[in-house]
């Protein structure tokens, strides 16, 4: 993340209040209504009218476009390029660019995770004409001039700096390296200041280039647009792309487990990390093992860590548990932190834990409380803006789901039995974890 200091026309503070309300307005239920458009050049999108509020919101990605793609001894360059495409594009320059975004209340922002290079964009009507020009102009012709690329890179490297003292920073960065030895998973996705230095104008055009492409690219928009007009933005913003990307090929990855690593550091807290194999998104089973994940952390209040853990013994603020689900490798993740003298206590309860539910799973009542949690909740977090339902277009084709997912989920949840949750927690959680501690050594 880049910190970026703007100042406001009266005008841009105006239509950035008016957007302000506008972006998170809930989109109603029967709104959701998926159609899927293509436009003269053949670049697809799936959108949701809504025409309640005089508000666009598209969201997009480039497939395999993350920070896997950087180049071995130049990592941080895809993150770096994130805070870049709004420095300027064409013949603006980064300060102009900043100043037309301000006065028409555009929200632009770039992110980059492992697998996936994303972008999230939202504009009132009025103004839609000269936003997607700028959003254009942002993807096919960011200009990477020499002060905002130091001012970005040096924001950065600040950050890098100052999480090599953040014991949190520092787990995550064991755990990482540990589980994903030898893989570009265990790379920092921000880079390192030494390998950001290395990093030109060039080298960013060439990341842009290579991965910015129609072939992997997918789009979701919600609001206050038709198909027609939806059209002819795709090939406005999106036309003037190569026809294919140039991507390195990434290896399938297969998380180390059974593995202790203990990091001395002298802070009141340990952290503590552990891993077991996880699923793919794909894999027939991910529902099964992502309802037994909620009965076991991920559910926060209502978890068995978090009830053995925090509730019945006082160890920890939280204890949580998550399923992450790469491109090319399927993880379960536990967190936690507790005082030093502690910890190796909070390890133990963690390991039982996790070989009870390998043996015994959960019972009908946990499922039962899972499987209504987990239905409610994705209408709460997915379906309650016009943000996060042209996020949540996008992640249906990253995820290649079709575009009745949204009707079809709960029945999936609802098929889901209590004997498919307990082969699936005995197939992740039989093996031995891998635990990553960083904090003082128990004495």
């Amino acid at each position: 993340m880049t910190i970026k200091a703007v100042s406001a026309s009266l005008k841009g503070l105006l239509a950035a209040a008016s957007f302000g309300l506008l972006a998170f307005a809930p989109v109603p239920a029967a709104a959701v209504d998926i159609q899927e458009v293509t436009s003269p050049g053949g670049i697809k999108a799936l959108l949701v009218e809504d025409h309640s509020n005089p508000l666009i919101a598209v969201n997009f990605a480039f497939k395999g476009g993350g920070s896997t793609q950087d180049p071995a001894g130049k990592e941080g360059l895809a993150n770096l390029l994130t805070g870049l495409l709004d420095e300027g594009a064409g013949d603006i320059k980064s300060a102009d660019f900043q100043e037309k975004l301000d006065d028409l209340g555009v929200s632009m922002s770039f992110e980059t995770g492992l697998d996936n290079f994303t972008g999230s964009f939202r504009t009132i009507t009025d103004f839609e004409d000269d936003a997607f020009d700028l959003l254009a102009l942002a993807l096919t012709k960011p200009r990477f001039d020499e002060e905002p690329v130091n001012r970005i890179r040096g924001q950065i490297v600040t950050g890098i700096i100052a999480d090599r003292n953040d014991p949190g920073e520092i787990a995550s960065k064991a755990f990482r390296e540990t589980v994903f030895a030898g893989h570009p998973y265990s790379r920092p996705k921000e880079g390192t200041p030494e390998t950001l230095a290395t990093v030109t104008a060039a080298d960013l055009e060439s990341f842009r280039s290579k991965v910015f492409a129609k072939d992997d690219l997918v789009v979701g928009v919600v609001g206050d647009i038709t198909p027609d007009q939806l059209k002819q933005r795709l090939d406005q913003v999106f036309g003037g792309l190569a026809d294919k990307a140039q991507l390195t090929t990434v290896p399938m990855a297969t998380p180390v487990m059974g593995k202790d690593v203990s990091v001395d550091l002298a802070v009141p807290q340990t952290q503590i990390r552990v891993a077991t194999p996880g699923v793919l998104r794909s894999d027939d089973d991910f529902f099964a093992a992502y309802l037994m994940n909620h009965v076991l952390g991920g559910g926060s209040f209502t978890s068995r860590l978090y009830d053995e853990i925090r509730e019945k013994r006082g160890l920890a603020y939280g204890a949580t548990s998550f399923l992450a689900t790469y491109d090319h490798a399927g993880l379960l993740g536990i967190a936690t932190a507790t005082r030093a003298d502690a910890a190796p206590q909070t390890v133990d309860i963690i390991r039982k834990e996790i070989e009870r539910m390998a043996s015994e799973g959960p019972t009908s009542e946990e499922l039962d409380k899972a499987k209504a949690y987990v239905k409610g909740s994705y209408a709460v977090r997915n379906l309650d803006s016009s943000l996060a339902v042209a996020q949540t277009l996008v992640g249906i084709q990253l995820d290649d789901l079709g575009t009745d997912y949204i009707d079809r989920r709960q029945a999936i949840i609802d098929a889901v039995t209590l004997d498919d949750v307990k082969a699936a927690a005995k197939k992740l959680l039989d093996a031995r974890p891998t635990v990553v501690t960083v904090g003082q050594a128990a004495s």
